[in-house]
């Protein structure tokens, strides 16, 4: 009953997958030009990685939602991007991805399901800008329900732009800032960049930004670690990152103690980065 948590956890998990298997691999091969033996113990790894890679993403596909499908996109993406340790080569890579995306796309090769509900989420929620003038159907529903509740987020941080109506106050807030056909909260603005602007106001969201910047330039800084597997690791806590920074657009993912785990990634990127950034400074003392 709850399909974009369920498809949240397992879109953080699966950059992840990807990211490791790709390390295990790198590993494997490392192992056997060195030693002129092919490690088993990094294959199984791979192997182990891989399926679990396959079985998030289709449990993503399965959860049916939308926030989750153009979260993993963008994810997997990073991933690719981050995978090379040259410009020039992400480059390259982040074009031949996007356009085998575009000719899957273009030509149809794509289930027409999938291609329907991706397309309906841009089309209801860009041709609509005050959904009280919006006629509601079962088709409809979810959307405009999503939309009103970024209304009433918006009308908060109008009434208190610097600092918000109180750091976990959007739902006490909600009755004023309501819509009339809305009576009920669902807890938060199903956009956690409006969420955090009602709350917080401005200098939230300014603080709240800066924090995912500085955690961006640890986890780029931290895939240039020495050990193969853990710079697999660092490249897939990119692809979370950016995973949760999209599906942030259309939900809320700190629910149903998700951010307990993602406070367990948090620790993981620190200690990557950590131990870089002691190698760093030994090979200068050096």
């Amino acid at each position: 009953g709850q399909p974009n948590p369920f498809g949240g956890f397992m879109g953080l998990l699966t950059p992840r997958a990807v990211g490791a298997a790709f390390g295990a691999l790198v590993s494997a091969w490392s192992s056997q030009r060195k030693l002129n033996h092919f490690s088993a113990k990094y294959l199984a790894i791979t192997i182990f990685y891989l399926a679990c890679a396959a079985l998030f993403t289709a449990c993503v596909i399965l959860s049916w939602s939308r926030g989750a499908w153009l979260g993993l996109f963008a994810s997997l993406l990073a991933v690719v991007v981050a995978i090379p340790r040259r410009w020039l080569h992400s480059l390259l890579l982040l074009v031949a991805a996007l356009g085998i995306g575009v000719a899957l796309w273009s030509f149809n090769l794509l289930p027409n399901s999938i291609i329907s509900r991706v397309t309906s989420v841009f089309e209801d929620t860009f041709s609509v800008t005050d959904v009280r003038g919006v006629d509601i159907d079962p088709q409809n529903y979810a959307v405009i329900e999503r939309l009103a509740h970024w209304q009433a987020a918006l009308e908060m941080a109008r009434a208190h732009p610097f600092l918000g109506v109180g750091f976990g106050n959007y739902e006490a807030a909600y009755e004023d800032y309501r819509l009339i056909n809305w009576k009920f909260s669902l807890g938060h603005a199903h956009n956690f960049y409006l969420n955090v602007l009602a709350e917080t106001g401005m200098i939230g969201l300014v603080g709240y930004g800066l924090m995912w910047l500085c955690l961006l330039y640890m986890t780029w800084r931290a895939r240039a670690h020495p050990d193969l597997l853990a710079r697999g690791i660092a490249v897939g806590l990119l692809g979370t990152w950016i995973y949760l920074s999209v599906h942030s657009l259309t939900d809320n993912l700190y629910v149903n103690n998700l951010f307990l785990h993602l406070g367990v990634m948090l620790g993981l990127i620190t200690v990557l980065y950590h131990q870089m950034s002691s190698g760093i400074e030994i090979s200068r003392l050096r």
